[in-house]
């Protein structure tokens, strides 16, 4: 399974989502069945590393990731490189149709709509929140994995 979480800037909410997952897939022994990255919508964050409260957030949950990390824009060739590219809202949705106008594989899904629910996963960018956000992604990656 390749997947690809997508959020506005790739500095917060999708490496926080990439890093989570990697770790539970690492910790179920689950490697060799998923390969996992994120990237951004926007050209704004273009090269820039994981935003510095999120780092902070990963770490204080154990939660390890490259600080290599920079962010990138999703292309039209991820469309076919990746099975699920998951948005974490509505917002990034409209972006991606940019993008990716066609989604004849069902492809493209909404992070929280693995936990039943259709709400968007907060920016913390703008709310500040990282707990929130980090709690929110860790529900979703649970439900994607099946516990």
């Amino acid at each position: 399974m390749r997947i690809l979480f997508v959020c506005h800037g790739n500095i917060c909410r999708s490496p926080m989502a990439e890093f989570i997952l990697k770790a539970m897939v690492r910790a179920k022994g689950l490697e060799d069945r998923y390969y996992i990255e994120s990237a951004a919508v926007s050209t704004e964050e273009i090269g820039n590393p994981i935003y510095p409260p999120a780092k902070r957030c990963l770490n204080q949950h154990g939660v390890w990731f490259d600080p290599a990390k920079r962010a990138r824009q999703v292309t039209r060739a991820d469309y076919d490189r990746f099975d699920r590219i998951i948005c974490m809202d509505k917002s990034n949705l409209r972006w991606i149709r940019m993008i990716i106008p066609q989604d004849p594989e069902n492809k493209i899904h909404l992070m929280m709509s693995y936990t039943g629910m259709g709400r968007d996963v907060a920016d913390p960018w703008y709310t500040g929140d990282f707990e929130t956000t980090f709690q929110d992604l860790l529900e979703a990656c649970q439900a994607m994995l099946g516990r």
